[in-house]
C-alpha cells in the first residue's frame, strides 16, 4: 500500500490548508470533500485507487486541519482555495472528483479554470442549481414554495441546523452516527475503527451554516433556482465529465443529476451506480473504482 502524508501548506490568502498526499503515481487527481466531512473520508479511495493516479486529498476551508480565518460566501471562496493549492503544487493540469458538496466546488473551479482541469468526476454531486434549503410545517415537512433566503433563517431550521450546530457544540457522537446512518450510511456502514476517526473529522467542521447558505445560493446553469437566475458558468467547462449517483442516495436526488446533465447540455456522460448510497466508496468500492479509473484513463 502507497503511504499517505497529511500535509499543511500556507495559501497566498493567509490561509492553512491541510491535504492529503499519497506518494507516487503519474496522473495527478484531486478528490474533493463535501459537507460534514474532510479529506479522511477519501481514505478507501487512497488505499485502493490505481498507483498510476498521484492523489491529493484537501481538508476545505473550515473543516478538517484547515484553517477558517475568513469566513467563505459562496463555493467559489472554496474553488479559489484549491486553485491556489494547484498552483503551489505545480500542477499544470489536473483532474477533479468532487463529492456531494464538493461537486459544485469542482464545477465552480472548472468554470473558472478550464484551462488547468483535465476531467471531472461529479460523486453523488449537488446540482448545478445548488441545493435547495426549505421552510418546514409544524409537522416538520418541507414547504417547496417558500425557499429559506438569509443565513439567519438557515440557523432556525429545525431539520438540520439546529439539531446538528447543536450535536457540534456538545461533541455528540452518538447523534451523528445516527444521522449518518439515517442518510449515507443506509446500505453499509465503515468499520468500526473508520467510523470512529471520520466522526472525530466531523466535529472539527466550523462552517456548516456558510457552507449551508452557499449551497443554496449556488447556481451556475441558465435557470431561476427560486434565489438567483443562474450564472450561466457551466457553459465555460471544456472538461470531460463523468456524472455518478448511487441509485439509494438520500442526500442528493437523480433529479439534481438530471439537471446536471441538462445544463451541461449532454456534454456529461450520467451513470447510476448500483448497491449505493451517498458513499459509494463505503457501499460499492470496486464497481465505484471501475468506473473512475475507466473513465480517468
Amino acid at each position: 500500500m502507497k503511504h499517505v502524508e497529511l500535509k499543511l501548506v500556507v495559501l497566498p490568502n493567509g490561509e492553512t490548508i491541510g491535504y492529503r498526499e499519497r506518494e507516487g503515481g503519474e496522473k495527478p487527481v484531486l478528490l474533493v470533500h463535501g459537507n460534514m466531512v474532510s479529506s479522511r473520508h477519501w481514505d478507501v479511495m487512497l488505499e485502493q485507487m490505481d498507483e498510476v493516479y498521484k492523489l491529493y486529498a484537501i481538508d476545505l476551508r473550515g473543516q478538517g486541519i484547515s484553517t477558517y480565518h475568513r469566513p467563505i460566501q459562496s463555493l467559489k471562496d472554496f474553488s479559489e482555495d484549491i486553485k491556489q493549492l494547484i498552483d503551489m503544487l505545480d500542477l499544470k493540469k489536473v483532474s477533479l472528483v468532487g463529492w456531494s458538496m464538493g461537486g459544485g466546488v469542482c464545477m465552480q473551479l472548472a468554470a473558472d479554470h478550464p484551462d488547468q482541469v483535465e476531467k471531472l468526476v461529479l460523486l453523488a454531486s449537488v446540482s448545478t442549481r445548488g441545493y435547495p434549503f426549505y421552510k418546514v410545517d409544524e409537522h416538520g415537512q418541507p414547504i417547496f414554495t417558500q425557499r429559506l433566503r438569509t443565513k439567519e433563517e438557515i440557523a432556525l431550521d429545525p431539520l438540520r441546523s439546529i439539531p446538528i450546530t447543536d450535536a457540534y457544540r456538545k461533541k455528540d457522537k452518538h447523534f451523528l452516527r445516527q444521522l449518518f446512518n439515517a442518510t449515507m450510511y443506509v446500505r453499509h456502514q465503515p468499520s468500526p475503527e473508520r467510523y470512529e476517526s471520520y466522526l472525530d473529522e466531523v466535529l472539527r467542521q466550523r462552517n456548516l451554516l456558510d457552507v449551508y447558505h452557499a449551497l443554496n445560493y449556488f447556481n451556475i446553469s441558465h435557470f431561476d433556482n427560486g434565489l438567483t437566475k443562474g450564472s450561466g458558468e457551466v457553459d465555460c467547462i471544456t472538461a470531460a465529465t463523468l456524472v455518478v449517483w448511487g441509485e439509494h442516495d438520500l442526500v442528493v436526488t437523480k433529479s439534481m443529476q438530471e439537471e446536471i446533465v441538462h445544463d451541461f447540455k449532454e456534454r456529461a456522460k450520467f451513470t447510476i451506480l448500483p448497491n449505493a448510497g451517498h458513499s459509494p466508496f463505503t457501499d460499492n468500492p470496486n464497481e465505484l473504482l471501475q468506473q473512475l479509473q475507466s473513465f480517468l484513463g
